[in-house]
């Protein structure tokens, strides 16, 4: 994969298939744009049949299925990005990922599963506009019973 390529060619040449983007399910804007960035509320991990990936980390699912959520969480992002915004490529960069694990309270590895999505960003934008600061914390539950909820903060271009 060459960088010189733009983000939304990079995305293409990846042959994901992004989910439909539903409706808020509350009262909120799923992108806002306020000057040079655009906000994301929190997505869930909505899968391109229109079924969300649902379970807690450390008891239904494990780390690694975790993970696989959130990336589709980055799909889905990526699918309203796309909805908001027309390409990928009036991002300049990913500047905050906020994610939510769905998980047990002995379960420790909050980053491994968020890192779902930002290698996905990273795949997307690159090593460097693809990264930005992130949290990734536990969650006793997430809407619908997901096993990830995720927000995001993008610099314009």
């Amino acid at each position: 994969m060459t960088l010189s390529h733009s983000a939304h060619a990079r995305f293409e040449s990846l042959g994901l298939t992004l989910p439909t983007v539903g409706k808020p399910a509350g009262l909120y804007k799923p992108c806002l744009i306020v000057g040079p960035h655009a906000y994301l509320s929190g997505h869930l991990p909505m899968q391109a049949d229109g079924t969300l990936i649902k379970g807690r980390i450390g008891q239904e699912l494990d780390a690694d299925a975790g993970k696989a959520a959130a990336r589709q969480v980055g799909l889905t992002i990526l699918a309203t990005l796309i909805d908001s915004l027309g390409s990928l490529d009036r991002i300049s960069h990913v500047v905050k990922l906020l994610g939510l694990v769905n998980c047990t309270p002995d379960f420790e590895k909050h980053p491994y599963v968020i890192n779902g999505c930002s290698e996905l960003f990273a795949e997307v934008w690159g090593p460097d506009q693809g990264v930005g600061v992130r949290s990734a914390l536990g969650a006793g539950s997430l809407p619908a019973g997901v096993a990830v909820e995720i927000e995001a903060i993008f610099a314009l271009a």
